[in-house]
């Protein structure tokens, strides 16, 4: 943390962090924002951005306060918007309640705006401040940033294994490998998708619902893409195609280019994030293609063994080892009995 921040301000951004992450997959495609006001030792009031096309987070905090605003420091984890959108400019609103000082935690990726709304504020006589806790504030929306700065989601790759790098037995039969707090962890991760994509074997074999049922109020559901050429028969009953969802995209990207085609296609559709969820076959056709931003791989305390077991990655290895993907900033979580591995693909994150 930088020398010019204390303490307070450290622990008043990740209360706005967390606050941050009340909108998790409610306010997409717009990035998750948090907000706290602070005056004299006390803080005043939070807000969060709860909904695309609702207020944001600084509006909602300053509707809590009024003219209790005056002379209170803001925290926010995203730089004021300075544009007109579907909501009026957060800086004009922020120079009007009399704010004297704003705390930021990263600036806006988008070329257009960076560093205007701090500009604004600094013209105004408002001390504004960029930095603090930039990389917690910043990794909060990674996929809004880079859908942002490419044009196409954020890819993160999820797949559930045996200890012995299993995924299902010989049959197919693969429920559960995992535990309960590994699943509600991937429910987590659906809320965030714009779009779902699994194999069509994955489809045939273990007839999945991709939905998003915790909490079972969810108010909105991820398109569902099969990586499959082959479309469902006449007859056939998927749970994919039942209670009046939008209708599944079958499709096959093969190779890089196509690939990235489909992700453009889905970028324009203000989809951020897809969350691939297996199996093997897709696993490994995306990581070949090199559009793997991010990887999670849960891992059960279970042995299946066999080499006609199915592992959690298909297709062809690579010829050398120096050909391998390194995954950059590995992580290890427990849920429950389970862990969980995550990283970034080198060949991808970062442009590395």
């Amino acid at each position: 943390m930088s020398s010019k921040y204390s303490k307070q301000d450290e622990y008043l951004m990740r209360q706005a962090l967390q606050e941050a992450e009340r909108g998790w997959g409610l306010c997409s495609p717009n990035p998750m924002v948090g907000a706290i006001i602070f005056k004299d030792g006390e803080e005043l009031a939070r807000g969060y951005h709860e909904r695309c096309g609702g207020a944001h987070a600084e509006i909602m905090a300053l509707q809590r306060v009024g003219e209790l605003a005056r002379g209170a420091e803001l925290y926010v984890t995203l730089e004021p918007c300075s544009s007109t959108g579907r909501t009026a400019p957060c800086v004009q609103a922020i120079i009007e309640a009399g704010i004297k000082r704003v705390n930021i935690g990263c600036l806006d990726s988008n070329p257009m705006h960076a560093g205007r709304g701090v500009k604004i504020l600094q013209q105004a006589g408002i001390e504004t401040r960029a930095g603090l806790l930039e990389e917690d504030c910043r990794r909060l929306n990674e996929h809004f940033f880079w859908w942002i700065r490419e044009k196409r989601p954020f890819v993160y790759l999820k797949m559930a294994m045996s200890l012995d790098g299993k995924i299902a037995l010989p049959d197919g039969s693969s429920k559960w490998i995992t535990g309960p707090f590994a699943r509600s962890q991937v429910q987590k991760l659906r809320r965030l998708a714009g779009a779902i994509m699994v194999g069509g074997q994955t489809l045939r074999c273990d007839d999945p619902s991709l939905l998003v049922n915790e909490p079972a109020d969810w108010p909105m559901q991820p398109q569902v893409c099969i990586w499959s050429s082959k479309k469902p028969e006449p007859g056939d009953s998927y749970k994919i195609m039942q209670g009046g969802r939008s209708p599944a995209l079958f499709i096959k990207p093969v190779g890089t280019e196509q690939w990235l085609e489909f992700l453009r296609q889905l970028g324009a559709k203000d989809c951020n994030f897809l969350l691939l969820e297996g199996g093997g076959e897709l696993a490994e056709a995306a990581l070949s293609a090199g559009i793997v931003n991010k990887i999670g791989f849960f891992v059960a305390p279970k042995l299946i063994l066999g080499r006609d077991a199915i592992p959690v990655v298909g297709g062809r290895s690579v010829k050398h080892l120096d050909q391998a993907i390194q995954v950059l900033e590995l992580k290890c979580e427990n849920f429950g009995q389970d862990i969980l591995l995550s990283g970034y693909c080198q060949n991808v994150y970062r442009n590395n």
